[in-house]
């Protein structure tokens, strides 16, 4: 049995690696104009470096998570951290733009295999009524990280520590990757399921193929000229799309290791769990990398200036998670609708405030709406996870999780092209001021829209009632376990508990 100080300080080393892995999407966005001079990199390249890495990252998510079922959460988590920390080395030596986008590749699948250790290993080692703090802590600091990020980004580029210019953002992951690893392999258990799932290799090939048949037109359509051809891999994704569901389905009723379990679609609540994730995510990445842009590139501002134009939703968010988390129990879902709608109207004042002062913008002039986004954020996150995956079977929640872990990361890397692909195709060849907040402000209705959609999809999550009755039968089915494992320890047999943790090793 892990004693509860050891467990909360190996929740504590996988969560900051999870914050690593979630600063890295945004700590790079304020050093994408750096990257493109430096790199003469290509609308398309620049894309891709930020949404290759969120799309290498959903592909890997499930199956890094039942590779960790499999082999070991803590070794899946150290083989994760340390290819992480060397691709992030490969990264910072990058010499081309093409160099850059294959190595974020690799840093999104290799932080594919640590994060999902997270959640699993929050499930394995606390009981059903303890992990919805867990769940809130996460959600903060995956917030804390959004915004973060492009500060330290900014910081960093600016510094221009020895030289290194904007290859300092991936550096510095290396000490710290360094740190994580020599820790973890301490301090983290080893946890591993009794009855791990198969390995579903024809689910992460055709959803890779899919993911991919939709995204590369939308990448890459804008650099091309949007020539015809381009709708034969959408076609093509269609296709792709129905072989998957009919594949996932047959593995279902084989053996139930589908690597999306189709029969969790069907439950209400949880779907609108996925869309409203996974709408959140991409708004909150479409407004803010056009955004950071048109302060660099349109008014002139440097990195570290930039950046910390999002400092004040930073604040807002941790202000707002001090007074949310004590009313997630008595609101329930209506945190999150509220979140969504105060988030997209923090996001038209920000652009209504850009608009209005033109090129005499200051960073004071947006404090309040950035505050307020800063506020909706806390809402939505602070509670979506509980309560999106609050109907869903106990047996089934690994799943699940994984799930609505990899819809995140697509909703994130969608968000993210479908913005900048309007705001470069704005923009063209005129990157005149005016031009570029005529630009900025196409990104911010897309921001928008995807908030609304949010919104709407929030109003479908489960009520407080169905949050409460999923606790309860958590918690009976934990009290049958532990009775379980006292009558066979009185018969003098080995208990078996789900997710506990893994026998030494030889």
């Amino acid at each position: 049995m892990t004693s509860a100080p050891r467990r909360n300080l190996a929740i504590g080393i996988l969560l900051f690696a999870s914050f690593m892995d979630l600063l890295d999407v945004t700590i790079v966005q304020v050093a994408l104009p750096s990257i493109g001079a430096d790199l003469a990199a290509s609308d398309a390249q620049l894309e891709w470096i930020v949404s290759g890495y969120m799309l290498a990252f959903a592909m890997g998510l499930i199956t890094g998570g039942r590779l960790g079922d499999l082999s070991g959460r803590r070794r899946i988590f150290l083989v994760g951290i340390a290819g992480f920390t060397l691709a992030s080395a490969a990264a910072a030596a990058a010499w081309t733009g093409d160099v850059l986008v294959v190595t974020r590749l690799a840093q999104g699948l290799f932080a594919a295999l640590m994060v999902p250790q997270l959640l699993a290993s929050v499930q394995a080692l606390y009981s059903p009524r303890e992990r919805a703090p867990m769940y809130g802590l996460i959600g903060a600091v995956a917030g804390l990280a959004a915004v973060l990020g492009p500060v330290l980004g900014g910081w960093l580029v600016d510094a221009d520590l020895w030289g290194l210019g904007w290859r300092s953002v991936f550096l510095i992951n290396i000490p710290v990757g360094i740190v994580i690893f020599a820790l973890a392999a301490r301090f983290v258990p080893e946890t591993r399921s009794p009855r791990p799932m198969r390995l579903d290799l024809v689910g992460v090939a055709l959803l890779s193929a899919v993911v991919l048949a939709f995204m590369v037109p939308l990448v890459e359509g804008q650099s091309l000229g949007w020539p015809a051809w381009l709708w034969i891999p959408v076609a093509a994704g269609v296709v792709l799309l129905t072989a998957f569901i009919a594949h996932s389905r047959r593995r279902m009723r084989r053996d139930g290791s589908a690597l999306l379990p189709m029969p969790l679609f069907a439950d209400r609540g949880f779907s609108a769990g996925i869309v409203t994730q996974a709408a959140f995510q991409g708004s909150l990445n479409a407004f803010t990398l056009p955004f950071i842009i048109y302060l660099q590139v349109g008014l002139g501002f440097d990195a570290l200036t930039a950046g910390l134009n999002l400092l004040a939703f930073s604040l807002g968010a941790m202000l707002g998670t001090g007074a949310v988390i004590p009313l997630v129990a008595r609101v329930g879902k209506y945190l999150v609708t509220a979140g969504c709608v105060l988030l997209a109207a923090g996001v038209l004042w920000v652009f209504a405030v850009l608009a209005d002062t033109g090129a005499a913008f200051t960073g004071w002039a947006a404090v309040w709406p950035m505050l307020l986004s800063g506020v909706g954020l806390a809402l939505l996150v602070i509670p979506l996870v509980d309560v999106a995956l609050a109907t869903v079977p106990v047996a089934d929640a690994g799943a699940a999780s994984g799930a609505y872990s990899t819809f995140q990361q697509l909703g994130a890397a969608a968000g993210v092209a479908v913005s900048t692909t309007v705001f470069f195709t704005i923009v063209g060849d005129d990157w005149s001021r005016e031009h570029v907040l005529e630009a900025l402000n196409a990104s911010v209705l897309v921001s928008v829209a995807g908030f609304a959609i949010a919104a709407l999809a929030s109003l479908l999550l489960p009520s407080r009632a169905q949050v409460q009755a999923h606790l309860e039968e958590a918690r009976r089915l934990a009290e049958a376990d532990a009775e379980a494992d006292a009558a066979a320890e009185a018969a003098g047999r080995p208990a078996v508990i789900a997710g506990a943790p893994a026998a030494p090793e030889a």
